[in-house]
C-alpha cells in the first residue's frame, strides 16, 4: 500500500509544470508626466514605454448636477496586441457613464425587422392605461377580468 502511495505521489511531482521558462519582460518608462490641481479639483498624466503602451488620461470634478462630486475623466490608450494589430481605445467617463471607443469593441447589430404596428398599438394603450392609472390612483377593490 506505501508502495502505491509513494508512486502516486513521485507521479504528481513529476507530471507538475515547471516555469523556469517564463520570463516577465520589464518595459521601461520613457514618458512619466503627472499633474494635479492644488486643490485637488483635477488631474492629468500621460505615460509612454519601451514597448509601446501609451496612456494618457484627463479628469475634473464635477461641480453640479446629479453627478456633483465625481470626476469626469477622458483619455487614451494604445498598445501592441501579440499578433502585431495596434490596438487603441479613447474614452470618456462622466455622468453619461463610461463611454468607450475603439474599432475592437463590439458593435450591436442592427434591429433585424420594423416594429409591426400593432406591437407600436399595444405599448401604446399600455402607457396611456398607465398615465390614466397614476391619475386616478391606486384601486379601492379588484375586479375578475
Amino acid at each position: 500500500m506505501k508502495l502505491i502511495v509513494l508512486a502516486c505521489v513521485a507521479a504528481v511531482a513529476v507530471a507538475a509544470p515547471t516555469y523556469d521558462s517564463v520570463s516577465l519582460e520589464v518595459a521601461r518608462i520613457l514618458t512619466d508626466e503627472r499633474t494635479m490641481a492644488d486643490d485637488g479639483s483635477s488631474y492629468a498624466f500621460n505615460f509612454d514605454t519601451e514597448n509601446g503602451i501609451s496612456q494618457q488620461e484627463a479628469g475634473a470634478a464635477i461641480t453640479s448636477g446629479s453627478a456633483e462630486g465625481a470626476v469626469a475623466q477622458s483619455g487614451s490608450i494604445s498598445f501592441t496586441l501579440p499578433d502585431g494589430q495596434q490596438f487603441e481605445m479613447t474614452y470618456v467617463a462622466d455622468d453619461g457613464g463610461f463611454q468607450p471607443e475603439s474599432s475592437f469593441l463590439p458593435v450591436a447589430p442592427a434591429f433585424p425587422h420594423e416594429i409591426p404596428q400593432f406591437v407600436l398599438d399595444q405599448i401604446e394603450k399600455a402607457r396611456r392605461e398607465d398615465e390614466e392609472e397614476a391619475r386616478s390612483g391606486p384601486r379601492k377593490s379588484y375586479s375578475s377580468p
